[in-house]
C-alpha cells in the first residue's frame, strides 16, 4: 500500500526548505532555496516556487496537504503570522496567500512547535505522553506536549521557555530586552558570552583571538573537551545556567523526556554528563531522575517532518487548529 505523503516546509531566516515526507516520517525529495529579500511578497513567492518543486518530485504521491513552520507568533487556524521579529512582519496572511495558489489544504504553525511535533511523533518523544523539545542554537526555541497534545496557549505562545528569566539581576541582556533570559544564558550565543565574561581570568588564553562575529559556540565546546581552561570555565558557567532552565522546565510541566536539539546539542554526552546531575540536585517537587534528558534524534529535519505531520493531522494539535 502506498503511504500518504505531505509537503513539509521549514521557513528560516536565510532559506526555505521543502520536502516530500511520507506518513512514516521518511523524508524523500528535499529542496532548499536561499532568501535574500525578507519582505512578505518576496518570501511568499519563494515559498510558492519551492513548494512547487517539491510537488513535482517523483515521490510526491497521495499528497494530502502542505505544512509550513514559520518563525514568529502564528495563528494556526488562518495561518497568519501575527508577529515575526525575524522577518519584521505583522499580521502577514501567509496561510491565506498560499491557499490561493495551491489546490490542497495548507497549514501554518510556529517553526519550533512544528519541530516539537516532529520529534514527539518520530523521534525521542515516541512512546511518551509528556514531552518537551528545546532547540539550543542562536536562541532557545521549543515546545511542550502535555498528555499527548501539543500545547499552543491562549495566544499561541506556549513553549517560549527561552524567555523565562534565570538570572534577572546579573545576567546577559537578551534580544527580547530582558535581562538573564534562559536563551541569553544557555543558547549557543550564551556560551560565547560566557567565554567573554570569564576572559579576564585567562589573560594568556588564545580562545578569543578572532573577530567576535566569527567565533562559534562549537569552537568553545571543542576546546573545552580538549581541556582548555578558559573554554572549560565558560562551559561550566553555560551548563550551570542550562541546568537551572531545565530544572525549571521540569517544575513547570513535569515531562517524561526533555530532548535537546539544535547546534549546541551536538556536544551530546559531554553536555548531558554536565547537566543531568545538576538538574537532579535542583529538582525538588517531583521525584528526582524521573525526567530523562536526551539529545534529540531528528536534528535539523525535525521542522520539516513536524510541518508535514501537521498536514497529516489537520493541524498542530490532535483536536485540529
Amino acid at each position: 500500500m502506498t503511504l500518504r505523503t505531505a509537503i513539509g516546509v521549514d521557513l528560516g531566516g536565510s532559506h526555505v526548505s521543502a520536502a516530500v515526507v511520507s506518513e512514516d516520517g521518511t523524508i524523500h525529495g528535499q529542496h532548499e532555496v536561499d532568501l535574500e529579500d525578507l519582505s512578505f511578497s518576496a518570501v511568499s513567492a519563494i515559498l510558492t516556487s519551492t513548494i512547487e518543486l517539491a510537488l513535482r518530485d517523483p515521490d510526491a504521491k497521495e499528497v494530502v496537504g502542505i505544512g509550513i513552520g514559520s518563525p514568529g507568533n502564528v495563528e494556526p487556524r488562518s495561518g497568519a503570522v501575527l508577529y515575526s521579529p525575524n522577518f519584521k512582519w505583522t499580521n502577514a496572511p501567509l496561510g491565506e496567500t498560499l491557499r490561493a495558489h495551491f489546490d490542497m489544504p495548507v497549514f501554518v504553525g510556529n517553526d519550533a512547535r512544528c519541530a516539537t511535533l516532529g520529534e514527539f511523533t518520530y523521534g525521542m518523544g515516541r512512546g511518551t505522553r509528556n514531552f518537551v523539545l528545546l532547540t539550543l542554537g542562536t536562541g532557545i526555541g521549543g515546545g511542550i506536549v502535555a498528555d499527548g497534545d501539543l500545547i499552543l496557549g491562549n495566544r499561541f505562545g506556549a513553549g517560549e521557555v527561552g524567555h523565562h528569566q534565570i538570572r534577572p539581576t546579573d545576567g546577559f541582556i537578551c534580544s527580547c530586552g530582558k535581562v538573564g533570559c534562559f536563551e541569553a544564558q544557555a543558547s549557543g550565543t550564551g556560551l560565547i558570552r560566557h567565554a567573554f565574561a570569564v576572559a579576564p581570568s585567562f589573560p594568556r588564553s588564545t580562545l578569543l583571538d578572532m573577530d567576535r562575529d566569527k567565533l562559534g559556540s562549537k569552537k568553545i565546546r571543542k576546546m573545552a573537551q580538549a581541556g582548555d581552561l578558559h573554554a572549560l570555565a565558560a562551559w561550566k558557567n553555560f551548563t550551570a545556567d542550562l541546568s537551572i532552565g531545565l530544572a525549571n522546565v521540569i517544575a513547570f510541566v513535569n515531562p517524561e523526556v526533555i530532548a535537546l536539539g539544535g547546534g549546541v546539542s551536538s556536544a551530546a554526552d559531554f553536555m548531558l554528563d554536565a547537566v543531568r546531575g545538576r538538574v537532579d540536585e535542583l529538582t525538588t517537587m517531583v521525584p528526582r531522575g524521573t525526567t530523562r534528558i536526551v539529545v534529540a534524534q531528528l536534528g535539523n529535519d525535525a521542522g520539516l517532518v513536524g510541518a508535514a505531520t501537521m498536514a497529516f493531522r489537520g493541524g498542530l494539535t490532535t483536536l485540529g487548529s
